[in-house]
């Protein structure tokens, strides 16, 4: 427990000054260039039949239709412009997220361990305990199930507090699952990495809740007002840029964390495999051959 307090604490601090280096900095500008070209070019594509579909969808609804007229009655009424809207962009967000964790893991993480290892961990073995397909696998499939916890998850957000905890509780959860195997994938043989999971699962998977809520920080700017739907567009680059700057200091964070959490592993069993008070084994002497 007071391991892994002061791996948490030490590693944080770590990353936040990691991020400062211009390494680091260089390397957040291909993840952010390419999903602003990727976001920008899906949006001038989908963004209109994906508002006409799902007006269509809210006009065909008699509940919907009468909520918006009482809405019309209480004065309200400007709400409707920015239903739709909204309701697009709540439904992109999540791919957003995941699209730019999976990116900042593939194009950034495999340097950000290499920067960390070469300046604190230079001595640490690499055992190559998972290949490149594993962590490809690993980290698909744990899309894959966050996706799918997240639509299952829909139908709590209608209760007020649980739409601002579930989301990032399950996008801290996929950060935790992708980043951490990432970080031991190279460095750590598969035992190694099975027993840090088994040791640090619980502060490995805060570092992905903290790095979760942290990425829900951009979700607030729709709640200012309509001003901020209507210019979604222009808002859509800063919001990439913190969703890529999150995930990279989460990357640094699992690396220190990880490396760190190895290196104590490998140092407690060389302690307990070397013998302790062991005595000495007395010089054998050679003996004259015996004469007949």
């Amino acid at each position: 427990m007071l391991e892994g307090m002061q791996l948490f604490l030490d590693s944080f601090w770590r990353a936040a000054a990691y991020c400062l280096r211009p390494q680091v900095i260089a390397l957040s500008f291909l993840p952010l260039i390419l999903m602003v070209a990727l976001a920008m070019g899906l949006f001038y594509q989908f963004w209109e039949p994906a508002l006409i579909w799902v007006m269509a969808a809210l006009e065909s609804s008699s509940l919907i239709a009468s909520m918006l007229a009482w809405l019309d009655n209480v004065g309200a009424g400007g709400f409707k412009t920015v239903v739709a809207p909204l309701l697009v962009i709540v439904a992109v967000t999540p791919v957003i997220v995941v699209v730019c964790l999976l990116v900042v893991a593939l194009l950034m993480l495999p340097a950000i361990v290499s920067l960390v290892a070469q300046r604190r961990f230079a001595q640490l073995e690499r055992k190559h305990g998972a290949s490149w397909m594993t962590v490809l696998v690993w980290s698909l499939g744990s899309t894959l199930l966050a996706l799918l916890a997240m639509l299952v998850s829909i139908p709590l957000w209608l209760v007020p507090p649980l739409i601002l905890i579930l989301p990032p509780l399950i996008w801290g959860w996929l950060t935790y699952r992708v980043m951490a195997y990432e970080v031991l994938a190279d460095h750590a043989s598969r035992e190694e990495r099975l027993e840090i999971f088994r040791r640090h699962r619980g502060w490995l998977f805060a570092i992905g809740v903290v790095a979760g809520f942290l990425g829900a920080a951009p979700n607030l700017v729709w709640a200012f007002g309509a001003a901020f739907v209507v210019g979604f567009v222009m808002l859509l680059p800063f919001v990439i840029w913190v969703y890529t700057l999150v995930f990279a200091f989460s990357a640094l964070w699992f690396a220190h964390y990880g490396l760190g959490a190895l290196q104590s592993l490998r140092a407690e069993l060389a302690a307990a495999a070397a013998p302790v008070g062991a005595p000495e084994p007395a010089p054998i002497l050679a003996l004259p051959d015996a004469k007949p």
